[in-house]
């Protein structure tokens, strides 16, 4: 089976984690890689149940598509973080940044969940999509359940999360390959984000900016 992960469009909303719409900027990258993948049609396609994750799917592949939403693949919560500015959050919780700088194993988001969490809640949706007999599966979701079921899946242990990939790229693609015979998950690819190129107001450096 291959497994397509991709992050939802840059939402439109600075503060962390709410559930919001995509912003300009999410939809025209979303659209960029609806016209890279030019038809591309999955067999299966699941996403969380926040906005920025559906309205990014509707874009690649139509609001007909059939999609299976999912709570299990929703963002790692934020807990006490969730609807403050980034400025903010750095100020009332520098042991977590300084924590998260070091790339803690299994680090909790204060009053929220730790990647074995989520993990743990989204890899029951990956095992249905194997179940399933689906060559293809695309999964629209989040930043951190990506990393946590890349880190996990390749058997890392989702407690690494913050070893895969510093800077996600809002709709980049991350691709992986299950094999039968061996039971196990590889990394085809990680992060590619080549439909934004030459677009530097569409990356991430440019949001945090703004």
């Amino acid at each position: 089976m291959r497994l397509i992960l991709i992050r939802h469009g840059r939402q439109s909303s600075p503060l962390c984690n709410v559930d919001v719409d995509l912003s300009e900027v999410g939809r025209r990258q979303a659209e960029l890689l609806a016209k890279r993948f030019n038809g591309f049609a999955p067999d299966r396609i699941y996403t969380s149940a926040l906005v920025r994750a559906k309205q990014t799917a509707e874009i690649l592949f139509g609001t007909e598509a059939g999609f299976h939403e999912r709570e299990a693949l929703n963002e790692i919560s934020f807990g006490d973080m969730t609807g403050e500015a980034d400025s903010r959050n750095a100020v009332l919780f520098p042991e977590y940044f300084a924590a998260k700088k070091k790339k803690e194993e299994n680090l909790r988001l204060p009053g929220g969940e730790c990647p074995t969490e989520v993990f743990d809640r989204a890899l029951p949706v990956v095992r249905e999509a194997i179940a399933s007999g689906a060559e293809t599966v695309v999964i629209v979701t989040h930043g951190g359940v990506i990393r946590a079921l890349v880190a996990g899946l390749l058997g890392l242990g989702a407690g690494q999360m913050l070893r895969i990939a510093d800077s996600l790229e809002h709709t980049s693609v991350t691709e992986l390959w299950y094999s039968e015979a061996a039971g196990c998950f590889s990394l085809e690819r990680l992060n590619d984000a080549s439909h934004l190129e030459g677009k530097p107001e569409l990356s991430r450096s440019a949001w945090a900016k703004g």
